[in-house]
């Protein structure tokens, strides 16, 4: 006979299966966009141009985050977390991991869109590399400072996933925060927003928008700012006087960076989206060179 396990605390039934419904969809749709995007600048000869590579450091790592969301939806339907705490520790680390890279993958194109169109400068494929070795190396040291103590991964509301435990509010989740929040979201925004301002800028002076400016930073912030802004939260008053439904609702809109992404940096990029095209129907694409940022 089959046990059915306890709701968690502070949810319905019909809460429980929308959260594992909804994280569902978004690492499904996720993971077939990034998927369709790493895909073709594998197959596809005229997408694998440095600049793409900084793209295809977004899709790895979006799909990265969507494997992390089908984890946390198997268990909202199980109902409780079945891999023990080494296994919330690893998923801690896997979604944390994944999440920084894909931030930090984020800036890197931003800074190479700037040198592309403001400085006419040509991104090599060894300044490429290095790029997005740092972007993992350095998402990797953050993402492992909570296995060493400095902050700390613990189960979300729903006890279904794991992430940043950010119920204590104590010095050590404090000084933590602070320090991530300036290496890895202030400074990538930082950089993101000047990059995207000065193109803005070399667009208006021209006559031709090639691109939205203003989507990447938007999809920065809407994305990843209520999460941000719950740990901020945290960190000067007791969040678990919020409800726990509440609580998952910043991870849950996290959770849809992969797909937001996708269609930002890949399917949204003109002569990236003729590569994905070329790669399903086999028709080539008409321009000789595909560059992730002409659009």
């Amino acid at each position: 006979m089959v046990t059915s396990h306890p709701l968690p605390e502070g949810f319905t039934e019909i809460e429980v299966f929308a959260i594992g419904t909804a994280l569902l969809v978004e690492a499904l749709l996720g993971f077939c966009l990034n998927g369709l995007t790493i895909i073709s600048f594998r197959k596809i000869k005229e997408l694998r141009t440095p600049s793409n590579l900084l793209v295809l450091s977004i899709a790895l790592a979006d799909c990265g985050i969507c494997i992390n969301a089908f984890i946390a939806a198997f268990s909202s339907f199980l109902r409780y977390w079945p891999y023990g705490s080494e296994g919330c520790q690893i998923h801690g680390f896997q979604g944390f991991l994944t999440a920084l890279a894909s931030i930090s993958s984020s800036a890197a194109v931003a800074w190479d869109r700037y040198h592309h169109y403001c400085t006419r400068s040509k991104l090599q494929w060894s300044t490429a590399i290095s790029m997005m070795v740092f972007a993992w190396l350095f998402a990797a040291f953050w993402a492992t400072m909570p296995l060493l103590g400095w902050g700390e991964y613990d189960y979300e509301p729903l006890r279904t996933c794991c992430t940043l435990d950010y119920s204590k509010g104590d010095r050590n989740y404090i000084t933590f925060l602070f320090a991530l929040s300036i290496f890895n979201f202030m400074i990538p925004g930082f950089i993101m927003m000047t990059a995207y301002q000065s193109i803005h800028q070399k667009f208006k002076k021209s006559g031709h928008y090639k691109f939205n400016t203003g989507l990447p930073l938007k999809t920065l912030v809407i994305c990843w700012g209520p999460y941000c802004l719950l740990s901020f939260y945290a960190a000067i008053e007791n969040v678990m006087f919020i409800s726990p439904k509440y609580r998952m609702i910043p991870a849950i809109i996290a959770k849809t960076v992969p797909t937001v992404d996708s269609f930002v940096y890949a399917l949204g990029n003109e002569n990236y989206r003729g590569g994905i095209w070329q790669f399903l129907t086999g028709q080539k694409i008409e321009k000789a060179e595909v560059d992730s940022k002409t659009k």
